[in-house]
């Protein structure tokens, strides 16, 4: 008896795809075979199709080779083969679908066949050669179409003129004509291309109003029956702006790449270098941030804290254990490219967050990378930050998530600041991406341990982008460059490490999402223990939304955004901790009571003062001289037995007093909901 083997994942998606492949040639000849006015009911199916075929390029991107039951031979290779057919699919069903929506697309044949025939005409025999003749046209007509649209894919192709006309849907479009020629910078695998009109103007366009642009081209027009597409948008319909964060960084990412473009033809970056899409997240707003996902979290009633619960046996909050809940280290960046002489690095970072593949989950965490002379293309991390370090350059970082998606993993972005020697603009760049998920198809944790994650280009929305693409084009076809070649692509090395039970018990006081350092997380159980005294425990009524006077719980998550400050409590709690005998160390009601007073010798007079600079990302001039004036209060707060003497000193200036400076408004500061949740 012959046992049945399962086919692996692989295999199904490749049947998969052969079935859809055939339906899609069913529509199509349906299509073709049916008239304008009787195709109004195959849209509904095609786009049906569209969907499926979607569905499955999404499940082809999430297959890894280890998944795999048997060894398959070529796998990369089979996989790679198959996006190419669903990105096929996808386009052929994305063009019919224009054809087939009356809605939105009108066809203007200049004659129709019925009116070209003679109605005088009696020959049956020369009315079935025409239509032999017309039949070997349409396959002609085909298989020119075929190879127009192989012309138009291909990079070198830059200039196109448009076949219909087109009214931007948002923000970022680009408006045209029928008939105008367009200049295509960015073709993206989406279909919507970045584009530039005769007036210089740029945005994005979809590639179906496209076609190759020649010297012909205009006499051709004339004498083609085309297909004019007319833009639902056309009769005035205001253009909604999109509001979604995530489509705006992308968007911005893309509009702004002509500077990207710029570096790259001056041989400063390499291809797959794009502009920085968690910079542009963070720099859009709050929503991004760890001083916004340190406020607790209401429930969807909005009458009571998520995951901010008292326990009245305790006195204390409620520990909130969540699905994710771990330490990933950065260890290391290998080979990443050198940037050109033309520009200056000012930071060499990692941003970090929890990512579904679409969304953004989580706060954006930073760490900064240390580097040597002699090895520039290798970038490595401390492991554990103590001391005086900054806690910018601690790799250890800890991971709170409840999200449900089985696709939660964690996004890497490999970046740099960098700033332009000859026209001093600033700017930050992504030298690179991996995205690694936390939990395998069968839904169960990824193994703690050490992880080498190729380096992808391009940015977190886009696939099949190489970071440097010069190294694929000089290997050789030998099985020793292949494997050369392989060790020179870039890779970042990351570890997952699981929790002892006594760090699952400190991270469990923690807000359910957040990312941050592991060398300042006994300050933030500090923050949310004063949290859980004044917002459950001290409030004269739950009912009640007054402000709360409580100058650490104003100003505690500004700490957040200025890790200087952050370093500079923790040295001040340091010193003080190390005073303190066993059994006060024991007293959770004496160690909070200690940490407000150290908070108020340390950063909360600093918050104010007017000889600390402003905080500004990657200028060494700036961090400079707020860590001299940072030691330099530290110093005199020991000397004189805390902050007083400073606080009264004439010598000392203040900015004008703000209520914010000690009021707490916990309604204006909650957070209602993750972004993209």
């Amino acid at each position: 008896m012959s046992v049945r083997r399962a086919r692996g994942p692989l295999q199904r998606v490749q049947r998969r795809s052969r079935e859809l492949q055939a339906q899609v040639e069913v529509l199509r000849a349906e299509s073709a075979a049916l008239s304008p006015g009787q195709q109004k009911g195959l849209f509904q199916r095609c786009m049906h199709l569209k969907k499926l075929v979607d569905e499955n390029t999404n499940a082809l991107h999430g297959l890894k080779k280890a998944d795999e039951p048997a060894p398959v031979g070529n796998y990369n290779q089979r996989k790679e083969e198959e996006e190419k057919l669903l990105l096929e699919l996808s386009r052929q069903l994305q063009k019919l679908a224009l054809v087939l929506d009356q809605d939105r697309t009108t066809t203007n044949y200049a004659v129709d066949e019925e009116h070209q025939e003679d109605p005088q005409r009696q020959d049956k025999n020369k009315g079935e050669d025409e239509s032999e003749d017309e039949e070997s046209s349409e396959e002609d007509s085909e298989e020119t179409d075929d190879e127009e649209d192989k012309l138009l894919d291909d990079p070198n192709v830059k200039e196109c003129i448009t076949v219909g006309s087109f009214n931007a849907q948002q923000e970022g479009d680009l408006t045209f004509t029928k008939g105008e020629v367009l200049l295509i910078h960015d073709k993206k695998v989406d279909g919507w291309w970045l584009a530039e009109n005769s007036k210089g103007v740029r945005g994005l366009v979809p590639r179906t109003y496209l076609a190759v642009h020649n010297e012909h081209s205009e006499s051709q027009e004339e004498g083609e029956e085309h297909m004019e597409v007319v833009d639902e948008t056309a009769d005035g319909a205001e253009i909604k702006k999109r509001t979604d964060s995530h489509w705006s960084a992308v968007r911005r990412t893309i509009m702004e790449n002509d500077t990207v473009e710029v570096l790259t033809t001056m041989g400063a970056v390499p291809a797959g270098f794009r502009l920085s899409t968690l910079f542009q997240l963070l720099e859009g707003g709050t929503q991004f941030r760890a001083s916004y996902f340190l406020q607790p979290e209401l429930t969807p009633s909005q009458l009571a804290f998520k995951d901010l619960v008292w326990n009245s046996e305790k006195n204390t909050i409620c520990p909130r254990p969540t699905r994710v809940s771990l330490i990933v280290t950065l260890y290391s960046c290998k080979m990443i490219p050198l940037p050109g002489v033309s520009i200056q690095v000012l930071s060499r970072h990692v941003r970090l967050c929890l990512f579904d593949g679409s969304r953004v989950l989580s706060n954006i965490h930073t760490v900064r990378a240390t580097w040597q002379s002699k090895n520039p293309q290798t970038w490595t991390f401390s492991p554990r930050v103590t001391g005086i370090s900054p806690s910018l350059l601690d790799g250890d970082c800890f991971v709170r998530s409840s999200s449900l998606s089985s696709d939660v993993g964690l996004l890497f972005e490999v970046g740099i600041t960098y700033i332009r020697n000859s026209t001093g603009e600033r700017g930050e760049l992504s030298c690179g991406w991996a995205f690694h998920k936390l939990f395998t198809s069968s839904g169960l944790p990824v193994p703690s341990k050490m992880y080498e994650l190729p380096l992808n280009g391009g940015t977190p929305y886009e696939r099949g982008v190489e970071v440097d693409p010069s190294i694929s084009r000089r290997a050789g076809s030998g099985v020793f460059h292949q494997f050369m070649t392989l060790r020179k692509q870039p890779v970042l090395a990351v570890k997952l490490r699981s929790l002892s039970a006594q760090s699952k018990d400190i991270l469990n006081l923690l807000p359910e999402t957040l990312i941050g350092s592991m060398c300042y997380i006994h300050l933030l159980v500090f923050y949310r223990q004063l949290l859980g005294d004044a917002l459950l425990k001290d409030r004269i009524s739950m009912q009640s939304t007054d402000l709360i006077c409580n100058p650490i719980l104003a100003t505690f998550p500004q700490l957040m955004d200025e890790p200087d400050l952050m370093d500079a409590l923790r040295s001040a709690w340091a010193d003080r901790e190390r005073t303190l005998k066993r059994s006060e160390k024991r007293d959770q009601e004496f160690l909070k009571s200690l940490f407000v007073l150290v908070y108020h010798d340390s950063v909360f007079p600093l918050l104010q003062s007017t000889f600390l600079p402003k905080y500004k990302w990657a200028d060494e001039e700036s961090e400079t001289s707020r860590w001299k004036a940072i030691a330099n209060f530290l110093k005199r707060s020991q000397e004189n037995d805390g902050a007083l003497q400073y606080l009264l000193s004439s010598e000392n200036t203040h900015k004008a007093f703000d209520i914010s400076e000690l009021a707490y408004d916990f309604l204006g500061e909650v957070r209602t909901g993750s972004p993209g949740v």
